[in-house]
């Protein structure tokens, strides 16, 4: 279950991470974002991408592999519990350099160093999902964060989301 923010109750900062199930052992090895880059890290940069809630981790990935994969291909889900909750660096959209990135598209080099250098500085950042553009993602260097893993299981998607015969 989803924690309780700390309004009604919570204490934990949890991060949510779906990966396909060959890769549930090195989930948090950065090794994707290094070989390939991200929205907000260049090749080269170690990086985990994760959603503060399961819904926006679920539509993180949908967006890239589709639901008729993720309801095909093994899966898991793994919560994520951040240490020191003080030490997240949370950029709010204001403080953005260009709107332009908050939106579909292409990440501009730019738009990556911006990433990296706000990876380098403080090791786990918060920024708005540009796929569900009312929640947040969290990514971390796995190299300077602290954190540690609450829980991995295999994920089950309604099966709705990719009806039997329907591509």
């Amino acid at each position: 279950m989803t924690p309780l923010p700390a309004a009604l109750g919570g204490t934990d900062l949890v991060a949510w991470r779906i990966d396909r199930e060959r890769y549930a052992e090195t989930w948090d090895s950065g090794e994707g974002a290094f070989l390939y880059g991200g929205r907000w890290n260049n090749k080269g940069v170690r990086a985990v991408y994760c959603a503060i809630d399961p819904a926006t981790a679920l539509l993180e990935v949908a967006v890239h592999v589709t639901f008729p994969t993720m309801d095909t291909v093994p899966h898991v889900l793994t919560a994520v519990k951040i240490i020191d909750p003080a030490a997240v660096h949370v950029v709010q959209p204001p403080d953005i350099p260009d709107p332009a990135w908050l939106h579909p598209g292409v990440e501009t080099p730019a738009q990556r160093a911006y990433g990296d250098d706000l990876l380098a500085e403080h090791g786990i950042i918060v920024l708005p999902s540009v796929v569900s553009t009312e929640s947040w993602n969290l990514i971390f260097d796995p190299e300077a964060a602290s954190y540690e893993k609450v829980s991995q299981r295999p994920l089950v998607i309604d099966p709705r989301l990719h009806p039997t015969g329907q591509p």
